[in-house]
């Protein structure tokens, strides 16, 4: 159940090109391969071929991408003692 105060995290994906994304928090890391966020429901991790972030505000909390999205992925939040990007970016 989400909490009031919450953002609501959602996505949408048209054929595997353009990704927008609702409920983001922070960029934490971006290239043309990878982009890291932190939102609503944790850490998102796209993974593709040059991607590029064409829309970003923080302030409502959007983010759209282009590019061919190869991977969406929620990595496990493990209780280890290791930085954000150490596992993400192994």
């Amino acid at each position: 159940m989400i909490e009031q105060n919450q953002k609501k995290h959602n996505l949408i994906l048209e054929n595997r090109k353009n990704l927008s994304l609702g409920g983001i928090d922070d960029v934490l890391g971006f290239n043309e391969e990878t982009v890291s966020l932190s939102g609503a429901c944790g850490i998102l991790v796209i993974r593709g071929e040059n991607l590029h972030i064409s829309k970003l505000s923080l302030e409502t909390g959007e983010v759209n991408l282009d590019g061919k999205i190869n991977a969406i992925i929620y990595p496990e939040d493990k209780k280890e003692k290791t930085s954000v990007f150490s596992r993400l970016f192994k």
